[in-house]
């Protein structure tokens, strides 16, 4: 009897990309720290979301991605039906429901489906590379696509569904998509988006929420929403000029703090880098963009020398994701983007974000263990 491919497969130690898992390990332990700075009652929960991620982790990192990836279509099956079941059994919260309680904890399907998304497509276009410009694949791929957006989108979860549809065409691109096709979309889609945003800002418009509006208006007039949607990233804003270069400290107690004051509802979560800049100071939050921005570097890397394209697309989409996400964290927390709601990556307090994504870097090390071989 032959055994599966996944025990059988030989991987050299040196191949590992310790690197990387050094990385995430230094964002994560930031991420504990500032977490307990928040909120220190989700400190003991963050840490253990920590260790049982880096334990995914590392047990991922030694399944062959490519006997993973030949489950492709259940794959596709679970994020769907997650996605699903979190419309009919999820918990609303705020007239949102993005949360499916399984007892001990909620998890949050919408962060898992980004990695399971990431492997079904990275197999998908692998298997239509010769093909990937013909309109029959590009329809295939959008309608494999928009349903899984159309669902997080249903939550209504606007963010996600923005970020995600950001990372799939990322992968896309990478697996081949024509710079015609890139360019004629951009002429149709650059116009659209405008118009969109012009008719969004109207009274009584038919596509946003009321919420969703004014968080737009109040991203163009901070003024006239001071008090009220803008107040969160304004308070943000405040907090991280305040740290200036070295900061206040972590756990400071002073009545002035964005945490201490209530200033910001959620500070462990969306805003968790106004926490960063006010007690880390300006060399902190540099600490967390560089090391953020050498994991992407460090998958994309992983992804160059990969063995074929599927793990190409993998380490680009995985890579992609942090990126995106950090940059929306970021940018929301500076007031360069209308505010919304996405974790930072290793860093916001939320247990389902953190092992997806270690899951997700898990596969990539796996990649890396199977480089191309050159002749």
């Amino acid at each position: 009897m032959r055994l599966p491919k996944l025990i059988t497969r030989p991987y050299r130690v040196r191949d590992y990309k310790i690197m990387l898992v050094m990385l995430v390990m230094a964002l994560s332990v930031i991420g504990i720290l500032v977490v307990g700075s928040a909120r220190e009652s989700l400190q003991s929960r963050q840490m253990f979301g920590v260790v049982f991620g880096f334990s995914v982790m590392l047990v991922t990192s030694f399944i062959d991605y490519v006997w993973i990836l030949n489950m492709h279509w259940l794959i596709y099956a679970v994020a769907i039906g997650s996605l699903a079941a979190v419309l009919v059994i999820g918990d609303e919260v705020n007239g949102a429901r993005r949360w499916v309680d399984v007892g001990f904890t909620r998890i949050q399907p919408s962060e898992l489906a980004k990695i399971l998304l990431i492997l079904f497509l990275a197999k998908f276009i692998m298997d239509h590379k010769d093909d990937i410009n013909d309109k029959l694949t590009i329809i295939k791929y959008a309608i494999l696509c928009a349903v899984p957006l159309g669902l997080i989108l249903m939550e209504p979860n606007l963010s996600t569904t923005i970020c995600t549809a950001f990372v799939l065409c990322l992968l896309i691109y990478v697996g081949g998509l024509s710079y015609r096709f890139i360019g004629t979309v951009l002429l149709i889609l650059i116009p659209t988006t405008v118009i969109f945003l012009t008719i969004a800002v109207q009274p009584n418009q038919p596509f946003l929420k009321p919420y969703q509006q004014e968080r737009i208006l109040a991203f163009l007039e901070p003024e006239k929403y001071a008090s009220d949607a803008a107040y969160q990233q304004n308070n943000s804003e405040m907090a991280i000029g305040s740290g200036q270069l070295m900061g206040k400290g972590l756990d400071n107690n002073t009545t002035t703090s964005v945490k201490n004051g209530n200033f910001i509802l959620e500070p462990q979560t969306d805003f968790i880098f106004a926490i960063v800049g006010e007690e880390l100071g300006f060399v902190g939050s540099c600490i967390i963009i560089a090391l953020l921005l050498l994991t992407v570097i460090q998958c994309i890397l992983i992804g160059v020398k990969a063995q074929d394209l599927a793990g190409k697309i993998i380490c680009c989409g995985v890579g992609g994701l942090i990126g995106f996400q950090s940059f929306i964290n970021i940018g929301v927390a500076t007031n360069i983007l209308p505010n919304t709601g996405v974790p930072l990556p290793f860093v916001s307090y939320g247990l389902t974000s953190l092992v997806s994504l270690y899951i997700g870097i898990g596969v990539v090390l796996n990649v890396g263990l199977q480089p191309k071989k050159y002749q």
